[in-house]
């Protein structure tokens, strides 16, 4: 009698060498970018923190103050005009994230992933913990704060460009919506550790909730170094079908059809099209079909975004007078609709095949539900990261491996690096507005984050990903096939 195998074997024997590898770099990447936003999001839980209504602060015996009403706050912010100072602290980080991700896609391009990532977060780290030692070493320069702000914006924008071409390489279009909805969900995962761990010490110890985060991403960039592969190639893994229609492969200059016509056997000269090595260039990669209206989208789409991501917790400490802790952890309601909502867009948007039109239901269904009434937050979240997920993950990889670039393989790197990055300048400009709009009245910030919502729906693109339509030239001397 034949012995079954137990269960647990059987289901690891169900996996192929690439599956496994597959799944293996999935975590790999969803782990790193976890990282990435989890070493953003403290400064958001420690602006209540550094300006507090000191009246509802118990007075040390010993501390001898003139000032009862500024007494707690950490200086500089202990102004009056400290909205506007975490409004450039953010603008800062985001400013040159923005700048620093046109950039960071060419970088991805030309250098090895693994390296290009792996410096990326253990940069990160280093200016995630020097925000914070400013605790200890008692500074209340805002010059140092911006500088570390710059800087760390700067080292952020290696991640998501190199995350999404390394997910792009391992995977093909089949589920892609569906899978990077799920990996997607990183993003969220990430602001609610990075929320819940800056909520431990926050309110006894801030430099903490900045040091932890930072050693964290600086651990995950050693990870990296050791065990990320790039391509399925380089561990004669098979390399994922890009291109739904493609039945033959691309051969170079030119290639012989043999055909039986009436018995007899013709050969035909077929032209092909010569496989290009070389990265795309900037403006190539403005030329593919979308990429420029999804880029409009996102920046509209993001400046929603970040404008919760940095604000939220400041606003639910305001206008529901919860404790800086509580407020974080509140605003982490917003992150888990975050993930609810990637991975129904990316499912919702493979079943109907219109990713444009999935962003578009779910953002005019997120216009109403803006003003985040504590109830309200999980289904806020979901409508509006929904979108923002799907075009900076499954739209991102589908443009940056568009059948119109047959003569070029290398152009995921920049095509993300160009939609986040315009994204990114929206990023900037919401946390802003905010800070400029918020001491007349919070819901002058909500009619403008509604504006900006209807405006990301009027942005989508006139076509879908597969257009028809001849083709054209793009500069280098690469062929566009509009299919």
């Amino acid at each position: 009698m034949k012995r079954s195998l137990a269960p647990g074997i059987r289901l690891i024997t169900s996996f192929s060498r690439d599956g496994w590898y597959r799944g293996f770099i999935l975590f790999l990447t969803f782990l790193f970018y976890t990282a990435y936003h989890l070493s953003r999001k403290p400064i958001s839980i420690v602006k209540s923190q550094l300006h507090r209504n000191c009246s509802t602060v118990v007075k040390p015996a010993d501390l001898n103050i003139t000032d009862n009403d500024t007494w707690c706050d950490w200086a500089p912010f202990d102004q009056n005009n400290y909205q506007s100072l975490f409004g450039y602290l953010d603008n800062s980080f985001l400013v040159a994230y923005a700048i620093g991700m046109f950039i960071s896609g060419i970088f991805g391009e030309r250098l090895p992933l693994r390296y290009y990532l792996s410096f990326g977060m253990l940069m990160s780290g280093l200016f995630t913990c020097l925000f914070g030692l400013g605790f200890y070493l008692n500074i209340h320069s805002l010059g140092y704060y911006a500088f570390i702000q710059v800087m760390n914006g700067l080292m952020q924008t290696t991640g998501w460009p190199a995350v999404v071409a390394c997910v792009g390489n391992w995977f093909g279009k089949g589920k892609r919506g569906f899978i990077m909805g799920v990996w997607n969900s990183h993003t969220s995962v990430g602001n609610i550790l990075g929320s819940l761990i800056a909520g431990v010490y926050v309110s006894s110890a801030w430099g903490m909730s900045f040091i932890v985060p930072g050693l964290i991403i600086a651990s995950t960039g050693i990870l990296c170094f050791f065990f990320l592969v790039e391509k399925p190639e380089d561990v004669s893994c098979t390399p994922p079908q890009h291109h739904s229609g493609e039945t033959e492969p691309l051969l170079q200059n030119s290639s012989h059809i043999d055909r039986t016509v009436n018995g007899a056997i013709t050969t035909e000269s077929v032209e092909v099209i010569e496989e290009h090595t070389e990265a795309i260039s900037f403006c190539g990669a403005l030329c593919i079909p979308g990429v420029v209206e999804f880029s409009l989208c996102l920046l509209f789409a993001k400046l929603v975004s970040y404008t919760f991501l940095y604000w939220l917790p400041l606003y639910i400490s305001n206008v529901a007078h919860f404790k800086a802790k509580e407020a974080g952890d509140m605003s982490t309601l917003f992150d888990v609709g975050g993930i609810v909502g990637g991975i129904m867009a990316g499912l919702v948007s493979d079943y109907t095949g219109g990713r444009a039109t999935t962003c578009c239901v779910m953002l005019l269904g997120a216009a109403p539900m803006i003003n985040p009434i504590t109830s309200m937050l999980l289904l806020c979240g979901g409508l509006v990261n929904g979108p923002y997920a799907l075009i900076t993950t499954a739209v991102s990889a589908d443009l940056g491996t568009h059948e119109s670039l047959r003569g070029n393989s290398r152009a995921l790197s920049t095509v993300t690096a160009i939609i986040d990055g315009t994204g990114s300048i929206g990023a900037a400009l919401g946390p802003l507005l905010a800070g400029i709009i918020s001491p007349t009245g919070w819901n002058n910030v909500f009619y403008m984050l509604i504006s900006a919502d209807v405006l990301a729906c009027l942005k989508f693109p006139r076509y879908s990903l597969k257009t028809g339509g001849n083709s054209f030239t793009l500069s280098g001397g690469y062929k566009i096939l509009l299919l």
